[in-house]
């Protein structure tokens, strides 16, 4: 009996063995590492931010997550609707280094998420303050699988339980038909704006403990030409 029980066992996890294999090395899994804005002729607003909740002016979870809200005594999102969500505030630097901007994030889990088919889904949208220039607006549906692939994993395997190196992707995955977010203009000259934004990270350190540390997120938007006016004035 006991060695039919061992047999089934040793089958069970075989089995998930596989499971495991397949979806880690799934060759139909592709990474996207080219932007789908990098062809535009169009003007690109580059904004970067410091992922590392350390870093942020406010992060805040349902405070039982692996990276703990910052500062220590922020209103976590503990509400069942809310369980699920991350919460952050964070400046915005230009290309150049330079505070230009305050951005608010708010990111979900997917209900699309299907890590079988390499798609670990979040929901996002941004609400993004620049000012002297105006405001506006991204919703995104991003994947974090080559993420979790390439840092996540790696991480977990290592003796020291961290990792070490450098990688960049792109995370935005739609709803544009070319993976990119959708942006809507607020205010200032970026008001009634329709296009498109993608947002990728680049990673150098990561801890199971603290999560990112050494990790910046990166914001492009296209904007769309000017419209210039062809009707004469009158002489």
């Amino acid at each position: 009996m006991s060695k039919h029980i061992l047999a089934l066992v040793a089958g069970i996890v075989l089995g998930l063995l596989i499971v495991a294999f397949a979806v880690f090395y799934n060759p139909f899994v592709s990474e996207q590492t080219l932007s789908p804005l990098a062809v535009t002729d169009n003007e690109l607003v580059q904004l970067t931010y410091s992922v590392a909740a350390a870093d942020a002016i406010i992060y805040t979870n349902d405070g039982e997550s692996q990276v703990s809200p910052y500062p220590p005594k922020v209103e976590q999102l503990w509400e069942p609707t809310l369980r699920s969500t991350t919460a952050t505030v964070n400046v915005l630097e230009d290309s150049r280094g330079r505070t230009v901007g305050i951005g608010v994030k708010f990111a979900s889990k997917s209900e699309e998420t299907s890590i079988l088919d390499g798609k670990a889904l979040v929901d996002s949208v941004w609400h993004i303050y620049v000012p002297e220039r105006g405001s506006l607006f991204i919703q995104q549906q991003e994947n974090y699988w080559s993420y979790i692939h390439n840092i996540v994993f790696p991480a977990y395997r290592s003796s020291g339980d961290n990792w070490r190196g450098r990688w960049l992707g792109n995370i935005t995955a739609g709803p544009g038909p070319l993976g990119t977010g959708w942006v809507a203009g607020g205010s200032g000259e970026f008001e009634g704006i329709d296009t498109a934004a993608v947002e990728a990270l680049s990673a150098q350190a990561y801890t199971i403990e603290q999560g990112p540390v050494a990790m910046v997120g990166e914001l492009t938007i296209e904007l769309p030409p000017v419209a210039v006016s062809t009707t004469e004035q009158p002489q």
